[in-house]
């Protein structure tokens, strides 16, 4: 898998701070087949940052709600013990994978310019192939269009992107349908999800 982070200058993994609950199993996984008293409860998170599937132990007498965010960074953390690791998309549960598409849309929405920065710098990956034609429903004239355009002056917002772009396809989809594609992991090259 290639990585192509947004911040190609940033040498330096980051590791998540924050992460968005999408279930929270207060009794466990059900296919657990230990007692009961063994069992810990387990939450299913996504990373807000770098779009990491995680599995959480929340702190003892903690309950977490869908959509909650939570701090997950080095420092104190007050509702969450202990991180499991990362997981994949085949290991969500039904409430999990029905909740991450509201989850990484709400991501995108809350951190429009980061994204908008990525259309306005945006590299070639080769002679034959751009970042930007990774994006669902964009092709080379629209690439083309793109760049011209940006030289001219940096696109501020997704609408601004949509106004000065001919026929653009609504480029928060796309950004929504790309980071979808790349935590399903089908996708060679990944621009937002993290490996």
């Amino acid at each position: 898998m290639e990585s192509l982070k947004m911040e190609p200058e940033r040498m330096e993994r980051s590791k998540e701070e924050a992460a968005i609950v999408l279930d929270f199993l207060p009794n466990g996984y059900s296919h657990d087949d230990r007692p009961m008293y063994m069992k810990t409860p387990v939450a299913q998170a996504l990373g807000k940052e770098r779009f990491i599937l995680l599995e959480l132990v929340p702190k003892k007498g903690i309950h977490l709600q869908p959509f909650e965010e939570v701090y997950i960074g080095e420092g104190k953390r007050d509702k969450i013990h202990h991180i499991i690791g990362k997981m994949s998309v085949e290991k969500l549960t039904a409430t999990a994978k029905s909740e991450l598409e509201f989850v990484v849309k709400d991501i995108v929405k809350k951190n429009e310019k980061r994204f908008v920065d990525f259309f306005n710098k945006a590299q070639p990956l080769s002679t034959r192939m751009h970042q930007l034609e990774l994006l669902p429903g964009l092709g080379k004239k629209h690439m083309w269009q793109i760049i011209d355009t940006r030289e001219e002056k940096p696109f501020a917002s997704f609408s601004d992107l949509k106004t000065r772009v001919n026929l653009m396809p609504d480029p928060e989809k796309s950004v929504l349908r790309r980071i979808l594609q790349e935590l399903e992991g089908t996708e060679k090259h990944k621009i937002f999800v993290d490996v």
